[in-house]
């Protein structure tokens, strides 16, 4: 079982994978109320000492972070009430298993894990240990999202018919950097196109009930657990000679009609709108859709609304706010952020992958290993 938190005293987050996401996370948390870096591992100790001596003094006033390479010395570390795991997709599945064994409660980077086999496991002993686990999908919780899901919840553009996507960037090419480097799980779709289908499926949650499928009328976003099944993918891939996808398009085919098309690109520029097409107008979330800040409801002779919503710190507040409300309540995953919304998206990204033919060294067998 995991630990009960006391919430008179600061919640003490670990960091696994000290790298650039990390740096975003431990900003997000000194600004959030009643928190504390208590403990940095890392693969280089010079290199946790550093983000821990950087990051560890929180509003809180709390002492200097723990740091060093020893996982197992974070996870005997009473102070330690969660675990946010940063480290590169390939090595998600390993440090979450070792987490929940070890009953901490788990934010872990996404995708959680790379592939649908792994991530049943995954939520498997979350069930069986009883202890949280939540995929960090921060676009979720942001302000300007919880906006769009009253539109659609209400609506304001009819029913839905159809979504397109982009998330693109040409980063520079190296072939042994996470991006590009199959052994970490590299490649445009696990890392860029998980969000153009997580927002798919939350568009037609939204739309197909209420936010707060509990009925407590709580305003978090909580979605509609019941989303129309794919019946067809279509797909297509420019890949890389590393062999990961530097580009996917892919089309996504629902019950009753509704498709949602998308780019996810490392190798080129794009748009990063996520447009969703109704029956009487369209609601546009605005570059970059999975950070936005900005959108418009345009509907059939009317003039357009545009909604503009600052994130309060950097965005990833949501998002571990919600991990200690649930983990202080004793549960074991987010109604916003749920482990079927993981699940589903990692079958999806599992048809592509069998499409365009993207595989990695480890795609099985590696859980437990």
């Amino acid at each position: 079982m995991a630990p009960t938190t006391n919430n008179s005293k600061p919640f003490g987050w670990a960091i696994i994978g000290p790298g650039p996401i990390a740096h975003t996370f431990a900003a997000a948390l000194r600004g959030v109320e009643g928190v504390a870096l208590v403990h940095v591992q890392g693969r280089s100790l010079e290199r946790a000492q550093a983000f821990a001596d950087k990051w560890a003094n929180s509003a809180s006033g709390g002492p200097s972070a723990q740091s060093g390479t020893d996982l197992d010395a974070l996870l005997r570390d009473p102070a330690v009430g969660a675990v946010y795991i940063a480290t590169p997709h390939a090595f998600h599945a390993d440090a979450i298993q070792r987490c929940l064994l070890a009953d901490k409660p788990v934010l872990c980077e996404k995708p959680m894990v790379t592939d649908a086999e792994t991530s049943e496991a995954m939520i498997a002993l979350s069930r069986e240990r009883n202890v949280f686990l939540m995929e960090a999908l921060w676009t979720r919780f942001l302000p300007i999202y919880q906006t769009v899901g009253a539109w659609l919840r209400e609506g304001a553009i009819g029913e839905v018919r159809s979504m397109q996507s982009c998330f693109a960037f040409a980063a520079p090419y190296t072939p042994t950097t996470r991006l590009f480097d199959p052994a970490q799980a590299g490649g445009a779709l696990l890392d860029l196109g998980v969000y153009n289908l997580n927002v798919s499926r939350w568009v037609l949650q939204m739309a197909g009930g209420d936010s707060d499928s509990d009925g407590s009328g709580n305003g978090r976003g909580e979605a509609n657990a019941n989303c129309p099944p794919v019946e067809r993918v279509l797909a297509s891939a420019a890949m890389c000679e590393t062999g990961v996808d530097l580009r996917t398009a892919a089309t996504l085919c629902f019950a009753g009609g509704v498709t949602s098309q998308f780019v996810a690109a490392v190798d080129s520029a794009g748009a990063n709108d996520f447009v969703i097409a109704g029956e009487r107008g369209t609601i546009t979330l605005h570059h970059p859709f999975a950070a936005a800040t900005r959108a418009t409801l345009a509907r059939t002779k009317e003039a357009p609304v545009v909604i503009e919503q600052a994130h309060r710190i950097n965005g990833f507040e949501g998002e571990i706010e919600e991990a200690m409300r649930c983990i202080r309540a004793g549960q074991i995953e987010s109604k916003v952020m749920s482990h079927a919304d993981t699940l589903d998206t990692a079958k999806w990204m599992d048809q592509i992958r069998a499409i365009i033919g993207l595989r990695y060294p480890f795609d099985k067998g590696s859980f437990g290993a």
